[in-house]
């Protein structure tokens, strides 16, 4: 069996999404707290606490982050697949996000239990 340390981050997540063009807000500007901001000709999309996000815009709220410990190396393969794959299998829907050290995977609230069930069969992991 695998060790693979990941924590669960207390916090909910929301996934906003807005238009290609939409500036970066500002409300995510000045938060000092996780975010994650990805802009594609299609969209600008942003990762963040579910709390910081205002009424107006569009998001998929209810997410909680399991962020795996220690620093990943860039030759280091797999690592994301291994979570990832079970969790298919078991049918729970992630988002992921990435970071230069490390991985975030995102789940909704409702599946968390589930998640650490599956993941703990696999591997040890201390939540």
């Amino acid at each position: 069996m695998e060790t693979l340390e990941i924590t669960i981050l207390t916090d909910r997540f929301a996934v906003c999404t807005m238009d290609s063009n939409y500036p970066i807000p500002l409300w995510v500007l000045k938060s000092r707290d996780f975010y994650s901001i990805t802009r594609t000709e299609e969209e600008l999309s942003i990762v963040c606490f579910e709390a910081s996000v205002p009424t107006d815009i569009r998001a998929e709220k209810g997410w909680r982050a399991l962020k795996i410990e220690g620093n990943l190396d860039f030759n280091t393969s797999g690592i994301l697949n291994s979570l990832l794959e079970p969790l298919a299998k078991a049918d729970i829907s992630v988002f992921a996000v990435s970071t230069f050290t490390t991985d975030y995977v995102l789940v909704k609230e409702e599946a968390l239990s589930e998640a650490k069930k599956v993941l703990s069969e696999q591997f040890e992991i201390a939540f």
